[in-house]
């Protein structure tokens, strides 16, 4: 099967054959297509598409309004100095709400966390809440050993393995608006 079969993204939007769906678990997204783009590893499949979703309002990402959304992304950071994320947009940001979720291997290593956030309308503190939410996944410490590939034994591997590289398309993101 040659590259170009593979790859489903087109105009930064995911175009399947009719009956494929991407229904990936939290672990898959972690472990399968996080960590491989993170560090340069071969992927499944090219589907998921590079896209900086804070510069757009979740309605005005490409793709399918009813169906959820994923796409890499970088953060930004909101000042110059600190580590605050600057998740705000035309119209309004994105609230994170509850705990962040562990997402463990089948051998209960962590690799990897989901963050949960709500689109609000306006400016913060007084922004109405929306019903656009939004899983973000990021990577935390991976030991070398973890990793699904020959490069592995390679000591530059190793030592990039177990610090994430800043700038890089470092969060993976599903976008779906809730039911009522």
């Amino acid at each position: 099967m040659n590259k170009q079969q593979l790859n489903f993204v087109r105009d930064g939007v995911t175009k399947l054959p009719p009956g494929f769906r991407f229904q990936p678990t939290d672990e898959e997204l972690v472990f399968q297509y996080l960590k491989c783009k993170v560090f340069s590893f071969p992927l499944p499949a090219s589907i998921i598409p590079e896209l900086n979703v804070f510069h757009y309002d979740p309605w005005d990402l490409p793709g399918e309004l009813e169906q959820e959304r994923y796409f890499y992304s970088s953060n930004e950071a909101k000042y110059r100095i600190g580590n605050r994320i600057n998740r705000a947009t035309a119209s309004g940001y994105w609230k994170a709400t509850g705990i962040d979720k562990q997402i463990t291997s089948r051998r209960n290593q962590i690799a990897g966390m989901r963050k949960t956030l709500v689109f609000h309308m306006g400016k913060p503190p007084h922004g109405s809440r929306t019903d656009w939410i939004m899983h973000e996944y990021r990577l935390v410490t991976v030991p070398s050993n973890d990793c699904n590939s020959p490069l592995t034994n390679n000591p530059m591997i190793k030592a990039k393995l177990l610090e994430q590289p800043n700038g890089e398309m470092g969060y993976l993101s599903c976008i779906f608006e809730e039911k009522k």
